[in-house]
């Protein structure tokens, strides 16, 4: 998978913090974060200068589950997963504190905006008006109901997730 692709430098660390978000994942989360996590891993190893070569890959591993938990509301009782702050970071043996300091400096260097779908679990997209929502000529509107056009346009430009007709259809090929 490209979204995986680490430099060889980096192998090393990535595998490391994978293996541990993986089994994290694997005990008490889900497929879907396991995913979004090795994502994540690899992308913050292709920065340049990767974060990833100072700090303990536990707290690493805690820091990228933990943003993503924020994205994916994983600390919101109504949700499913459901785990706190503190138990995510005793699971990796690190502080909340360094946790949460983590994943900070991880949503600062992606950019990551709770409001972005880019880190949101994929079954959590389809249901989500803050995938969908675009400008269009300076009007907000939900790109799951605009023109076959305006919708292939919005993609293009990575603002929304998929063609929305495509996957009703089967035919998306990401």
């Amino acid at each position: 998978m490209d979204e995986e692709k680490v430099p060889k430098k980096m192998q090393v660390v990535y595998e490391a913090i994978a293996a541990l978000t993986d089994k994290v994942c694997r005990e008490h989360l889900n497929e879907e974060f396991a995913q979004l996590s090795r994502q994540m891993a690899a992308t913050l190893s292709r920065k340049r200068p990767s974060p990833l070569v100072s700090g303990k890959p536990e707290s690493w591993a805690c820091g990228i589950l933990y943003a993503l938990g924020q994205v994916n509301f994983l600390f919101d009782r109504s949700q499913t997963p459901l785990m706190s702050a503190q138990e995510l970071a005793d699971l990796f043996g690190v502080s909340q504190q360094t946790a949460g300091d983590k994943a900070k400096q991880i949503r600062d260097l992606l950019r990551i905006n709770r409001l972005g779908w880019t880190w949101m679990l994929p079954s959590r997209q389809d249901d989500s008006p803050l995938a969908w929502m675009i400008s269009v000529n300076g009007y907000i509107v939900d790109a799951r109901y605009v023109s076959r056009e305006i919708q292939e346009l919005a993609f293009a430009k990575g603002l929304i997730p998929y063609i929305p007709r495509e996957k009703q259809n089967g035919e998306e090929d990401a």
